[in-house]
């Protein structure tokens, strides 16, 4: 917290409401009655498993596959050691070389983050979203999702990316802070009062701490990120609903096929079928 800030400048407006973190201590696992989907690819079948506590986006995505919504669109975004998109409604008849991944249901979903029960391991399914200057509360695409590949990593590695984080959100949230002081801490910059702004500093610095609360990752998650690999830097920010079963052959066979300059693949690949196996 002693670099986290150091002046009161840029103050942001527009930011989400700061929320405590998850009690990282007590994690459970995968409940055995999650919805299961099958995707048959022109590939190869991926099968997926939806979480029964991000119930928004699992009733959503079982509702698309009943209503055929995912037959016939493209794998339009593919980065090799990064993650495979698809569920752009406008692929399905996109000619060659078009630019994709802007198509959508006409709705966004709410925001289902729960970090850390699901975090962005090899295998996990989360929703596409547009950006954070556009989207503050981080609303998901109402179709589109991928499927993380990524990358091992180090312990160190994990550890250092999730102190970044920590830090990013106890800035978002100080500033959130600072921004209800705003016409005080102004007044003070005037009128040159440096020990007024220091005491409102430590203040606020205290309240984030509150606020905030880091704790340390779990094994769990090191673990996975160590030995499968996936893209933690993405951890809080997206909404992970569900996770491979059967099928990541397939899709590291989809992540290696070559692209264009837009990462959409030369030679389309599509979800063929995608179809209920279990509510």
């Amino acid at each position: 917290m002693k670099k986290l800030i150091t002046a009161f400048v840029s103050l942001s407006i527009g930011i989400a409401g700061a929320t405590a973190q998850t009690d990282m201590t007590d994690i459970n696992p995968v409940n055995p009655d999650d919805a299961i989907v099958e995707l048959k690819t022109s590939m190869g079948d991926i099968t997926v498993e939806l979480y029964n506590d991000t119930p928004l986006h699992r009733d959503n995505f079982l509702k698309l596959v009943g209503e055929g919504f995912y037959d016939g669109v493209l794998f339009h975004r593919v980065i090799d050691q990064f993650m495979v998109q698809t569920g752009d409604p406008d692929s399905k008849n996109a000619g060659e070389g078009q630019r994709l991944g802007s198509g959508n249901p006409g709705y966004t979903i709410a925001a289902e983050i729960e970090y850390p029960v699901h975090y962005h391991k090899y295998g996990a399914l989360a929703a596409a979203r547009t950006g954070d200057a556009y989207n503050p509360e981080r609303r998901s695409s109402g179709s589109q999702f991928y499927i993380v590949t990524g990358r091992t990593m180090t312990e160190r590695q994990v550890e250092s990316m999730d102190l970044k984080r920590k830090n990013q959100q106890m800035e978002q949230v100080f500033q959130q802070l600072a921004m209800q002081h705003r016409d005080s801490i102004q007044a003070m910059q005037k009128a040159g009062n440096h020990d007024g702004l220091e005491s409102l500093r430590l203040q606020l610095i205290k309240e984030t701490e509150e606020i905030v609360k880091p704790a340390d990752l779990p094994d769990r998650l090191k673990k996975d990120y160590v030995e499968k690999g996936g893209t933690p830097h993405l951890d809080g920010q997206y909404t992970v609903f569900g996770e491979v079963l059967k099928g990541m052959d397939v899709v590291e066979k989809i992540q290696k096929v070559a692209t264009d300059e837009a990462d959409r693949p030369k030679e389309d690949i599509r979800i063929v079928s995608a179809k209920v196996i279990k509510k």
